[in-house]
């Protein structure tokens, strides 16, 4: 059984999960937590509950769920992994910054850990994540996803009755619809939804509701 906590991060309100198990071994996902409150209870969940983070994850290259990075670096060692499709954005987070948000992050980021692929495996504990690729907001947008646990964490690929948007930089809607047609509404219907923004819900709330995979 998995223990998932949610923090809400970032002006943008974006999601980082801690996903942890009996073991106490730990992974990040989407670490976006910009103001001190945020990496403090990060920080302190973690510290609190004897975990041991293994992994940090980023479903995709965007700054706001990446904002952390350099903490979760600092404070435990992790390099971020992430899709290589989204080289060009991971590897520049302080233009992000500055482009879409007009600040500045002045701090190192970490080197990549490891460039992810679809099919690839994550350990932690006695349980396996699967990154499974689903390109549409960014190129390398993926879904990491825990099948024993019917659990999939979507990134901006999918929210509750919508998706992510399409039209920044390196975003296609044609890449989107594949996605969602090919991999998403092929999920099993009870896979528990965990977005990077915006509450939980189920493949087979989607399925039914959201406009974007009714068929």
């Amino acid at each position: 059984m998995i223990q998932i906590k949610r923090f809400t991060c970032n002006p943008l309100e974006e999601n980082c999960y801690v996903v942890s198990d009996d073991t106490q071994e730990c992974v990040i996902i989407d670490c976006g937590a910009f103001y001190h409150e945020e990496k403090d209870a990060i920080i302190n969940y973690i510290r609190k509950g004897n975990l041991r983070p293994v992994h940090l994850i980023a479903t995709h290259g965007h700054l706001d769920h990446n904002f952390g990075n350099s903490t979760i670096f600092n404070e435990f060692g992790l390099k971020v992994e992430v899709c290589s499709e989204d080289d060009y954005l991971i590897e520049d987070l302080p233009k992000q910054a500055t482009d879409l948000f007009g600040i500045d992050i002045n701090q190192d980021q970490p080197e990549v850990g490891r460039w992810l692929k679809d099919g690839d495996t994550i350990t932690f504990g006695s349980h396996t994540l699967k990154v499974v690729q689903t390109p549409g907001h960014t190129p390398g947008s993926a879904l990491i996803y825990c099948e024993e646990e019917h659990t999939c964490f979507t990134g901006d690929t999918l929210f509750r009755m919508s998706i992510g948007r399409t039209d920044f930089d390196g975003g296609s809607w044609e890449q989107m619809e594949q996605s969602l047609s090919n991999v998403v509404a092929n999920l099993p219907k009870e896979t528990i939804v965990l977005s990077g923004h915006g509450p939980q819900s189920t493949i087979e709330e989607e399925l039914r509701y959201n406009p974007y995979l009714r068929h």
